[in-house]
């Protein structure tokens, strides 16, 4: 997607959602319509952000870190500022790197961030 390209998805305010915005984001924070591919467990808040990865092309990836993402119906397109309102810790990862992810075992770990090595197959 072109910078800024708009997807079909729709987040809370039925507003536009963009796959990037300009990075770094103003005041270190998840700009309102930035969208990402989100594990449903996730965004339904059935379990915490495990693993957030911030990929070289500017897109988000958030998954839980324990359940297939590739199952049917196991991802979303849903706005990053839905998880900071369900996890504030979120928001710290808003200055992720490009080509980094972030780590942690549970909602109550820090998160530990290294280069991102790719996804698996």
């Amino acid at each position: 997607m072109d910078q800024g390209e708009q997807t079909q998805a729709r987040c809370t305010g039925d507003h536009e959602v963009f796959k990037e915005r300009p990075f770094p984001f103003p005041g270190n924070r998840f700009p309102e319509d930035l969208g990402a591919v989100i594990q449903r467990t996730v965004s339904d808040g059935a379990e915490p952000a495990r693993e957030i990865i911030h990929l070289d092309d500017n897109g988000w990836l958030v998954s839980d870190g324990v359940n297939d993402w590739n199952a049917p119906g196991a991802v979303q397109v849903a706005c990053l500022t839905h998880l900071v309102d369900l996890d504030p810790s979120v928001e710290q990862m808003a200055t992720l790197p490009l080509g980094h992810a972030a780590y942690r075992k549970d909602a109550a770990s820090p998160w530990t961030v290294e280069p991102f090595a790719g996804l698996e197959d």
